[in-house]
């Protein structure tokens, strides 16, 4: 019974994986198999158009969306840098903060056309614990736009944004004061 079951397995696994071995025998992009040439079938050339005929665009759905997120992820920089001038207890707090911003902003602009815009500064406020609640709330929007924007695209613009999102969706958790307990 056991060594039924076992060659009728047997027999299954090989019916699936014998077709996709003998499909997979006509590519050949191993320099020692054939021409060489990437793309190559059996020796011949693709029926694709090579890089120099090809003038890859960026769909400006994309750009746009990007570029919005640069802004913003400017404008945070900007109030990570404010904070950081106006109350030096919070330096090491904000640090990692203004490091993700950097990264995100460069990888935001390596996008041909992704550009930030100005856009009009945050006003810090006058306590410490009201400017890590401002940066927080900030945060917390600017994440929310992402990841709508990201919801709205698809490949690695939209993984690019859902990133971006949801670190700052953790940075607007972590940044966010505790409550003061009730002392009555």
């Amino acid at each position: 019974m056991l060594e039924r079951r076992l060659t009728r397995r047997a027999a299954v696994v090989t019916a699936v994986l014998v077709p996709g071995a003998v499909a997979l025998t006509g590519c050949k992009d191993d320099a020692a198999a054939g021409s060489g040439t990437p793309g190559a079938v059996n020796g011949g050339p693709s029926s694709s158009k090579g890089p120099a005929e090809e003038t890859p665009t960026v769909d400006p759905a994309v750009v746009a969306a990007l570029t919005v997120a640069a802004t913003q992820v400017t404008q945070l920089s900007q109030l990570y840098a404010n904070l950081s001038r106006k109350f030096p207890a919070l330096r090491a707090q904000l640090a990692a903060g203004a490091k993700y911003h950097v990264s995100h902003l460069a990888k935001l602009k390596e996008t041909e056309g992704v550009a930030a815009k100005a856009a009009k500064a945050v006003a810090v406020p006058t306590s410490s614990v009201a400017a890590l609640t401002t940066l927080a709330k900030q945060e917390a929007i600017v994440a929310a736009t992402s990841a709508a924007a990201a919801a709205k695209l698809s490949g690695a613009p939209a993984r690019l944004l859902a990133e971006i999102a949801a670190a700052q969706t953790q940075l607007s958790t972590t940044l966010t004061p505790p409550k003061n307990k009730d002392k009555s």
